[in-house]
This record gives C-alpha cells, structure tokens and sequence, in this order.
C-alpha cells in the first residue's frame, strides 16, 4: 500500500487484475491503495442483491476493506453483509455496464455512492457479435472440428450449392437493439453489404440500415437476425416460439446480448424441425450452459461461446480506466458521472 491519499481497495481478479485498477488510479487520484485478487467465478452473470450465505469473497472483501473509504473491483460481492461490516465505506465502483454485485438498496441504507462503468465492452461485443454471425453463415466451427479434430475431410461437403453458406453482402439482416452495442453492429454489416434493418422502439434519430416500427415486420423480413436489446421484464422472452415463426425459412439466430431475451427451447424445436438453419450464442438462459441443455445436440448446427463477447484486454483496461476517473471525481468534489447511489 502506498503512503498517502484516500484509502482505496482495488479487488481485482483474473480478468479486471488489480494492477490494471492500481495503475489507472495513479493517474486519476492520490490513492492509498490496497490491492486485492478475489477468487474466480465470482458469480459472473448474477446479481448477488439476494444472495444470505456467506462466502469466502465477503470475508475477503471485508477484511481487505477494513478502514477503506473506496471500493473498486468488478466482481466483489458487495452483499448487505459486507457493507454492514465496513462502516468507512463511502464509494464503491463497479467495473461492468451496470452493479449487478451490488445490493443497491443496502448500499443507499448505508450511505455509500455506487458507480459502473457503461461501454466499456461495447465494442469487443459488437466484434464478437460479427464473428459469431460469420462463422454461423459459413459454418466454419464445424467445418474446423471436422478437419481438425475428426482429420476429415468431409467437410467440402459445405462447397456444395446444397450445403454452402450465405454471404452478408445483400443479406436482409435484423437488429433488435440499437444502444452502443447495435450501432456498431449495425455499422459494420452496412460495410460488408449487407441490408439491414433495426427494430428499437426507444431510439430517436438517424440509424444505419433500414428503421423498422414493429418486431414482426422486422422478422419477416430477415434472414439473420440479432439481438441486442438490454433484459427486462419487457424483453424477457422476446423470442419465442411465435416470433421465431415469422423468420422465413433457413434464418440465421445471433444473441450475445443475454440469455433470457431468446426462448431456448423454442429456438431447439426450431433448429431440430429444419425451420432455422444456424444459430450462434454466446449467452443463455443458464450460466454456465447445463450439461442436458439441448443445445448441445445441435452442434451441427449452432455455434455456442461461454460469454466471451466482452471479453478483450482493451476491456479489462477501459474498465480500469472509467473507474479510476469516477474514485478522480469523488475525490476532488466533482460530480460523479455514472452514480446510482
């Protein structure tokens, strides 16, 4: 721990490292640091506001904050517990697009200011959204398995009129979504040549590609669609068996926004009865994927990631950097520019 400044716990881990966090505040504050690696998973992609057990991160966290004034991790379970235990507590930043670890309502009970780090993986999403759609229209993590891993050349059978893929270029493709994510997505499909068309009812001004005002026009007219809307109690299941329905014949499904925006059984019967052609994920209704989960019949046909999409070094690094400069704000008085408490 350096000598002088505010008292700051960065609790990194094996992604958002703690030397990450500890550099990009040396250049935002003067900061007593503490640097803390916290165990992974953590929990990743769940809120822990509900979570009664302790765990060993608590204690963890606890014990590290001790006399702390700030918190700055990615995955630390910022549970009614912990808060309870660390009274000097008066910041806590989260690394991710929101504070999921965070039990808010505790933490507002407590008096202590909550940040998060929006965009930081806007874009490493929206490339890894275009692979995914790349490799489900070509078919190439199959074909790798076949060469690769079986030493089978069967394979070329994909350089049959048959079994080939599809191209971007002219491709009517869908975007269900239009925040940070979408736009890019948007952006780089109207490069390849593809025709795109968006669907996003709470985006006002001008989008690349084609605006449409309803979700099954949207569907009817895609070949591929994408999906990368945020997960509400509005577009939970905003796929099903209907939706799924109106894509014309051989569609293509593309999700690495969440899981539950897409009904995966639906999607299975889909797949299975030859309606749907591909289908590329890199998120599910349950993480991680169960071992009996259907999708993992379909291998043929779908290309399945474990949540990677915003999993890139510059990541990590933006993440670091946007938390830094809110402990910078609070620091000096300023307002705090991405604060739920």
């Amino acid at each position: 721990m350096s000598s002088s400044g505010v008292r700051v716990v960065a609790a990194g881990d094996h992604f958002v490292q703690s030397s990450l966090i500890t550099a990009a505040l040396a250049r935002e504050a003067d900061c007593a640091v503490r640097e803390l690696t916290l165990g992974w998973p953590l929990e990743p992609f769940g809120p822990v506001a509900e979570v009664n057990e302790a765990s060993d991160a608590e204690d963890e966290l606890i014990a590290a904050l001790d006399d702390a004034e700030v918190l700055v991790t990615q995955m630390g379970p910022v549970t009614e517990r912990v808060l309870a235990a660390c009274p000097r507590l008066r910041l806590v930043v989260v690394c991710r697009g929101g504070p999921v670890n965070v039990n808010l309502e505790a933490a507002a009970r407590h008096g202590v200011r909550v940040c998060f780090a929006p965009g930081r993986n806007a874009a490493a999403t929206a490339e890894f959204t275009v692979g995914l759609l790349l490799a489900a229209l070509r078919r190439i993590p199959q074909a790798h398995d076949l060469l690769a891993r079986q030493g089978s050349w069967a394979g070329a059978s994909y350089y049959t009129y048959a079994h080939s893929g599809l191209e971007l270029e002219d491709l009517p493709v869908g975007l269900v979504g239009y925040g940070a994510v979408g736009s890019r997505v948007a952006r780089v499909l109207c490069a390849f040549g593809a025709r795109v068309s968006v669907y996003d009812p709470y985006v006002r001004g001008e989008v690349h590609g084609l605006r449409v005002s309803a979700l099954d026009e949207l569907l009817r007219r895609s070949a591929v669609v994408t999906l990368h809307a945020r997960l509400t109690a509005e577009t939970r299941g905003l796929l099903g068996a209907r939706e799924l329905a109106l894509l014309p014949p051989g569609a293509v499904v593309v999700n690495a926004a969440r899981g539950p925006l897409l009904d995966e059984d639906a999607l299975c019967d889909a797949l299975a009865e030859g309606r749907l052609s591909a289908a590329a994920l890199d998120t599910f209704a349950r993480e991680p994927l169960p071992p009996d989960s259907r999708l993992r019949a379909l291998s043929d046909r779908v290309v399945l990631t474990p949540h990677l999409g915003g999993a890139s070094r510059a990541v990590a690094e933006k993440a670091a950097r946007i938390a830094a400069a809110e402990v910078g704000r609070w620091v000096r008085g300023e307002p705090l520019a991405h604060c739920l408490t």
